[in-house]
């Protein structure tokens, strides 16, 4: 049991470099990079799930991270007509950089740990590299397995 723990924990560690990784590609521009990964994850997990499949882990997941971002208000929920995600994108830009990383960080892993519990690592991770592309999957692994 013990063992799993750990491995658990480090799968989660690891993916959280690689999340926090991928929100920084571009540190200038965090809130738009941050949304882009968001419409791309959305993309291909609402052919898998459905629009209410989706919407239920997100709102989960903006649930989970207002504890310790109580700013993420029940807003980032609401889609607005120009896109899903305008309401999260008014909260990220109403923040300071290193507030909007810390959140989007942890609100991405937060909502892909939910979803690896749900569908399986391998099928996650599969996800996740078409949503994000091979590249981007790549290098953070590597990144990390070089630290």
């Amino acid at each position: 049991m013990r063992l799993t723990l750990n491995k658990m924990a480090t799968t989660d560690a690891q993916r959280h470099k690689m999340i926090r990784r991928a929100v920084l590609q571009r540190p200038e521009a965090v809130v738009e990079v941050t949304i882009e990964l968001w419409e791309r994850l959305a993309a291909e997990l609402v052919l898998i799930i459905g629009e209410g499949g989706f919407q239920s882990l997100y709102a989960r997941s903006i649930h989970l991270t207002c504890a310790p971002f109580p700013w993420i208000e029940q807003d980032s929920l609401s889609p607005q007509v120009d896109s899903r995600f305008s309401g999260l994108k008014l909260c990220l830009e109403a923040r300071t950089s290193a507030e909007t990383i810390e959140a989007s960080t942890h609100l991405l892993a937060t909502f892909i740990k939910i979803l690896a519990e749900l569908i399986g690592e391998p099928l996650t991770d599969s996800i996740l590299r078409s949503a994000w592309g091979d590249d981007a999957m790549y290098l953070a692994a590597k990144e990390i397995k070089n630290e």
